[in-house]
């Protein structure tokens, strides 16, 4: 393993791919590079819900992994969901190659606040680590300031720390080395 790559599904506010290049860098150790972009995912929209699947998109990312021993994270501002949820900041495979963030809910903007890049920037960073984190076989963490724990609100998301608890970075290094 030594390469995660990037996909934007659709726009994605510009600088949060850069931030998250080299944040992911650092936090996994591999190296990370883009793919192409993929479209803006109107086959993931459901009326009802008038949020995105992020089953089908991880469904498009699949056609674009360049293989098992790679990991790939989609990026997007589209709201995305799973059918037994409201909503979901992301979906990881675990132990598998592929996650997928949404940027939507991380935006300061969503809950009415003036817009903050730095604040988005972080927050998709620690999102970005929790869902690739899962890929890696990591579940979900018990110390609330660990990118692994659940975030099931923005509040929680935000108590989080861009950098692994002593047991996950533990963990994360033995799965980095199978």
């Amino acid at each position: 393993m030594s390469l995660i790559y990037l996909v934007t599904v659709g726009n994605v506010e510009e600088g949060v791919l850069d931030f998250l290049q080299l944040g992911l860098a650092d936090a996994f150790g591999l190296r990370v590079r883009c793919l192409d972009p993929l479209p803006d995912p109107s086959y993931a929209f459901d009326p009802k819900r008038h949020q995105y699947s992020s089953v089908a998109l991880m469904h498009e990312l699949m056609k674009v992994c360049p293989g098992p021993d790679v990991r790939v994270l989609g990026v997007t501002e589209r709201d995305l969901f799973i059918p037994v949820l409201s909503f979901v900041f992301g979906q990881a495979q675990l132990n598998g190659p592929l996650s997928v963030v949404s940027l939507a809910r991380l935006h300061q903007e969503f809950y009415q606040f003036a817009a903050d890049s730095r604040l988005l920037e972080e927050r998709a960073l620690k999102e970005s680590m929790h869902e690739l984190g899962h890929t890696f076989g990591l579940v979900h963490c018990p110390e609330k300031s660990c990118p692994m724990s659940l975030a099931t609100n923005i509040r929680q998301l935000d108590l989080k720390r861009s950098a692994w608890c002593v047991s996950c970075e533990i963990l994360l290094e033995e799965a980095l080395v199978e």
